[in-house]
C-alpha cells in the first residue's frame, strides 16, 4: 500500500465539519497553497468508483466562494461540476457547503444520529495538483448531539488519534477519495487476519449485537481470501481494513474501497447475543456475510486488478469497459464460495444460494438479447438505470457473470483433470496486473489480455466459450458441466400453478405491477407495468390475496382482470399460463458425488 508522505506545508489541505445536523450540511474549506497562475480549476467527481452511474455530486454544493489574502476571488462555473478561480498571487481559500441526505453507500449523509461521507461527494479536486499530498482536518461538530461522536476511517492519521477527530493524510487525491468516513456513536470491535488489524464499525440501533460472532466469522472470511491471493506469504495488500456498516430497518448494499468497505444492511440481519446458536446460519446473516465477502474480495479484484479503462479513473465522465462480468461477476462467484472455504457453510447451503442465482438469470428474457460483455459496457445507461422493462431487455453482469465464472471453473477443472482451476487464473491476474498496483501504479488489463491469460493458464483454447457465453447470449450448459462432479441441476418450476407472469409490487394494500414478463399471460392480455390490479373475475385483488385468487383457476382458464392505468379503469381478458418462474435445485448425486468431489469448487479442502 502506498504510504502517505507527510510535508510541513502540504500543497492541498481540507477542513470538513458537520455544520448543521438537522439541515444535513457539511462545511468544507479547501486551501491551495500554490494555485495555478492562470486561475485554479476545481472539479467535483461526477461518479464514484464501484457504482457505475453519473450521479452529478456537484448538485449538492449549496453555496461556494473563494478568497485570497482576505479578499474575495471570483469563481466562474465552467460546467455542471467545474469552477475556475480568477488568478491570485497568494494562497487560495475555497469555502463551500455540501447537502448530505443520501442514506446509501455512495454519497454523504448527515443528521443528529451520525455523519457519513465519501470523498467524491465532498472534496473538490484541485486540477493539475492531484499528485500532491492531501490532508483533511475532520473537525468535531459544535452541536451537542455530537458530543460523544467518534470517527472511523481507514485514512491514515496525521495528528488525529485513531477513531478521533483531527487531521488525516493521503498521498494524493486518488487515495483521499478512496477512504470513506463515518462519524457517530458506533459499536466497534477489532480482530487480526494474518496479522492485519480489521475493524468492524456498526452504526445504528442494533440491540444485543453479537460482535464476538461477527469478529469470528469475518476473520475466517478475511484469512481465507488473503491466503487465496497470497498462499505463500499470506500478506494482505493493506496495512489496516475497516468494515463500515450502517444498520437500518430495511436495506442492503456495499461499496468497495482500497482498505475499507461501506455497507448498509437490515439490523435484523446482524447476529444477536439473544438468539440461539444454530449450526445453519440464518438467511439474513448469511446474506450479510456474503456481502462482506463480496466487498472484501474487491480489495484485490477491481481495486487493484483493474480494467484498463479504469487505470486511471476519469471521474468526470463515464469509463466504459466490457469487463465488469469479470470484476463484478467473478467477485459474485467467489463471495459465496469463500463462505464454504472458510468453513461457515456447507455444500447444501451453497447449492441453495447457487440455485437462486441460476433461477434469477433464467427468469428474464433479457438474457437472450444482451451479452454480459454488452451489459458491462452499458452499465452506465442500462444496468444502473433500470426501468420496468429491465427483465425483458438486459442481463445482470453480476449474476450471469458469476455463472460464467462457475462454467469456466468447471470446464477448466474437467479438461485438465483438476490440474488447473479458475483459482489459478485469478492468481495470475493478481500477480501480473494487481500485485504491484500500489505503490508503483498499474495500467489495468484489456479484454484481449484477459482471454489470452485464460488460454495460457488453463492450457485450453477457450475462444468458442467466450464467443458463446461472454460476447454471445447463449444459456450456459450448467447441468452438463455439473453432472461429472456429482451435482444434479433440476428445474422444478410449478408449471401447474396458474400465473399472470408478472412481478407484483405493493402500493399500500394494492397490487401494482412492477414488471410484466415478455410472452407471459399478462403481456399477451395487454397488461403493463404500473397497472394497479383491482379485481379478478369480480373479486377484489390485493397484493396479499392475488395468488389465492388465481389458485381457484386451472392453467388455460380465461379470467377477467380489471386494473387502473393511471386514473382509467380498464378490463383485460387473461388466459392463465403455468408458472414460468424457474425453480432451480442443485443436489449431490449419490452415485457421482464421491467420484466428483475432487473437482468440485465447493468441495472441502
Amino acid at each position: 500500500m502506498k504510504k502517505a508522505q507527510n510535508k510541513k506545508s502540504p500543497a492541498i489541505a481540507y477542513a470538513i465539519v458537520a455544520k448543521d445536523l438537522p439541515g444535513h450540511l457539511f462545511q468544507v474549506t479547501l486551501a491551495v497553497s500554490a494555485p495555478a497562475p492562470d486561475g485554479q480549476v476545481l472539479a467535483l467527481p461526477a461518479w464514484i468508483p464501484g457504482s457505475y452511474m453519473i450521479r452529478e455530486f456537484a448538485r449538492n454544493i449549496i453555496q461556494i466562494r473563494a478568497e485570497s489574502n482576505g479578499k474575495d476571488v471570483p469563481l466562474t462555473k465552467l460546467d455542471k461540476h467545474t469552477w475556475q478561480a480568477a488568478p491570485v498571487s497568494g494562497p487560495l481559500m475555497v469555502h463551500y457547503e455540501v447537502y448530505a441526505w443520501d442514506l446509501s453507500v455512495r454519497a454523504a449523509h448527515l443528521d443528529q444520529t451520525h455523519g457519513f461521507f465519501n470523498g467524491t461527494s465532498v472534496f473538490l479536486r484541485v486540477v493539475g495538483q492531484e499528485q500532491a499530498t492531501h490532508t483533511v482536518d475532520i473537525q468535531r461538530p459544535a452541536d451537542p448531539a455530537a458530543a460523544s461522536w467518534r470517527v472511523a476511517t481507514a485514512l491514515p492519521e496525521l495528528k488525529a488519534r485513531r477513531y478521533g477527530f483531527g487531521s488525516y493524510v493521503a498521498a494524493d487525491y486518488d487515495e483521499l477519495i478512496d477512504h470513506p468516513v463515518e462519524m457517530g456513536d458506533f459499536a466497534l470491535a477489532t480482530f487480526k487476519a494474518h496479522g492485519v488489524p480489521h475493524d468492524i464499525v456498526v452504526t445504528g440501533r442494533v440491540p444485543n449485537l453479537d460482535m464476538a460472532r461477527l469478529c469470528r466469522d469475518l476473520k475466517s472470511i478475511c484469512e481465507t481470501q488473503i491466503a487465496f491471493f497470497e498462499p505463500k506469504t499470506k500478506r494482505a495488500p493493506m496495512e489496516r481494513y475497516v468494515f463500515l456498516t450502517m444498520a437500518v430497518g430495511d436495506g442492503y448494499g456495499g461499496l468497495e474501497h482500497r482498505a475499507s468497505t461501506a455497507l448498509i444492511c437490515a439490523r435484523a440481519d446482524l447476529p444477536s447475543t439473544a438468539a440461539p446458536q444454530t449450526k445453519e446460519l440464518p438467511d439474513g446473516y448469511l446474506q450479510f456475510l456474503g456481502l462482506c465477502s463480496h466487498e472484501y474480495f474487491h480489495t484485490w479484484n477491481v481495486k487493484r486488478i483493474k480494467p484498463a479503462a479504469f487505470a486511471p479513473y476519469d471521474l468526470q465522465v463515464e469509463n466504459h469497459s466490457p469487463l465488469l462480468w469479470l470484476f463484478e461477476g467473478f467477485t459474485s462467484y467467489y463471495d459465496d464460495l469463500m463462505l464454504v472455504r472458510a468453513g461457515l457453510i456447507g455444500e447444501p447451503a451453497y447449492f441453495k444460494l447457487l440455485g437462486k442465482t441460476v433461477a434469477s438469470v433464467l427468469r428474464g428474457s433479457g438474457r437472450t438479447k444482451q451479452s454480459v460483455a454488452e451489459s458491462s459496457f452499458d452499465a452506465w445507461t442500462k444496468y444502473y438505470r433500470q426501468d420496468e422493462n429491465a427483465p425483458n431487455a438486459i442481463v445482470s453482469y453480476y449474476t450471469k457473470g458469476s455463472l460464467v465464472a462457475l462454467a469456466l471453473d468447471l470446464t477448466i477443472r474437467a479438461k485438465t483433470a483438476g490440474e488447473r482451476t479458475l483459482d489459478d487464473v485469478m492468481l495470475a491476474l493478481w500477480q501480473r496486473y494487481g500485485h504491484d498496483f500500489y505503490p508503483d501504479g498499474g495500467r489495468g488489463v484489456t479484454p484481449a489480455e484477459v482471454e489470452a491469460l485464460f488460454d495460457e493458464i488453463s492450457g485450453l483454447r477457450l475462444k468458442s466459450f467466450f464467443d458463446k457465453y461472454v460476447r454471445g447470449t447463449a444459456d450456459l450448459p450448467l447441468a452438463k458441466l455439473l453432472a461429472p462432479v456429482g451435482v444434479k441441476l433440476a428445474d422444478e418450476r410449478k408449471s401447474a400453478k396458474p400465473s399472470l407472469d408478472v412481478n407484483p409490487g405493493r402500493d399500500g394494500n394494492d397490487c401494482k405491477l412492477s414488471a410484466v414478463h415478455e410472452g407471459g399471460a399478462a403481456h399477451q392480455a395487454g397488461l403493463s407495468a404500473g397497472d394497479v390490479l383491482v379485481a379478478v373475475d369480480g373479486l377484489r385483488a390485493t397484493h396479499a390475496n392475488l395468488d389465492n385468487l388465481l389458485a381457484r383457476y386451472a392453467v388455460g382458464a380465461t379470467v377477467e382482470v380489471h386494473a387502473f392505468r393511471r386514473d382509467e379503469l380498464m378490463a383485460f381478458q387473461v388466459t392463465l399460463q403455468g408458472d414460468r418462474a424457474p425453480g432451480i435445485t442443485l443436489t449431490l448425486d449419490a452415485a457421482g458425488a464421491k467420484r466428483g468431489a475432487a473437482l468440485r469448487p465447493s468441495a472441502a479442502r
